[in-house]
């Protein structure tokens, strides 16, 4: 079939609504015109939305992407997430099409592909997967008891002005350096604290501020006088079960001995494993609340840290099984948690 001119294109919509108004159906204008019935439809339709058959101008100009384009772009990135834009323009110019990054993005965009920093996850070897699928599968069906006398520990740092420093804020031009647009930092950061922390199911235990460097004897001291005061304080049964990483300082050789003599029972763990443990989920709450206030110096720091741990509610403190099935539902590798 030969394509027909602008011209005639027109005069045969104008035909299909003569014959429209004279009484005819689709059907018989399709019939007598030679027209397939959805383009009759069609032609009617905009008669009664417009009152005319002339084609009218268009919202804007035609996109250079081509649908082969678009599912070129959309393949690339499916393979290789961390292709950049810059990259996929030039992809598009070997294939004769040409058109700026940013359209590249706003497409990719409308296809439900957004540029967006990529989480940052502990690199899982195959033993490490091996480890947290089997883990995650022998206490998927543990009943709650277990849960809830389980004394989650870790330990974290603190800093003085760092969750500022990854804000955004909101300018004019050449506001850069007013006081309101500005952090304002000190030498060497202004300082951090390491602190180590324990909770249970019933809520937050004992917060205990690490003095120098963490080793062995350190950690021993801390657990000395730290974990059966907290078991106490949260009314754990005689069956409750000590939570710690593979930290070399939660496992040398001095420690093990120390929790072996101290009988201290513990669960073993899988390495690179902080989304198993819902104390991270506690860290960021506490860092959240410690910035709030403002702490101006390491003693503030040390001291706010300890009102806002105490601070967390025992509901935050509750459900555990939903991170064993996501590691099941990963297969082993990272969840959201």
């Amino acid at each position: 079939i030969m394509p027909r001119s602008k011209e005639i294109q027109e005069q045969m919509r104008t035909e299909v609504i003569e014959i429209y108004q004279s009484g005819k159906g689709y059907k018989a204008i399709s019939k007598a015109l030679g027209l397939q019935r959805t383009t009759v439809r069609a032609i009617i339709h905009k008669w009664q939305k417009h009152g005319t058959v002339v084609n009218l101008p268009r919202s804007g100009r035609p996109t250079k992407i081509t649908p082969r384009a678009q599912r070129r772009l959309i393949r690339e990135v499916t393979k290789d997430p961390r292709t950049t834009s810059k990259e996929l323009q030039a992809s598009l110019a070997s294939i004769k099409v040409s058109v700026h990054d940013s359209t590249i993005r706003k497409r990719l965009g409308k296809n439900g592909l957004h540029g967006r920093f990529p989480r940052r996850k502990p690199l899982l070897s195959k033993k490490n997967i091996r480890a947290r699928l089997n883990f995650a599968k022998k206490h998927l069906n543990d009943c709650q008891d277990f849960w809830e006398n389980t004394l989650w520990t870790d330990e974290t740092k603190v800093e003085l002005f760092g969750r500022q420093m990854s804000r955004y804020i909101w300018r004019k031009r050449n506001t850069a350096f007013q006081k309101k647009n500005i952090i304002p930092t000190v030498k060497y950061g202004g300082g951090s604290v390491m602190v180590w922390g324990c909770f249970a199911a019933s809520g937050p235990g004992r917060l205990a501020v690490i003095d120098g460097t963490m080793n062995s004897t350190v950690y021993q001291k801390i657990l000395k006088e730290n974990v059966r005061p907290s078991v106490r304080q949260l009314k754990l049964k005689r069956s409750w079960v000590l939570q710690q990483d593979n930290d070399p300082k939660h496992t040398s050789k001095s420690t093990s001995e120390w929790l072996k003599k101290n009988k201290m029972k513990t669960l073993e763990w899988p390495s690179q494993s902080p989304d198993l443990n819902p104390i991270e989920m506690l860290w960021h709450d506490l860092k959240k609340a410690v910035h709030a206030r403002k702490p101006s110096n390491k003693a503030e720091l040390q001291q706010f840290c300890k009102d806002e741990w105490a601070k967390i509610p025992p509901e935050r403190c509750k459900s555990y099984r939903k991170r064993l099935i996501a590691v099941i539902a990963t297969k082993g590798g990272p969840t959201s948690y």
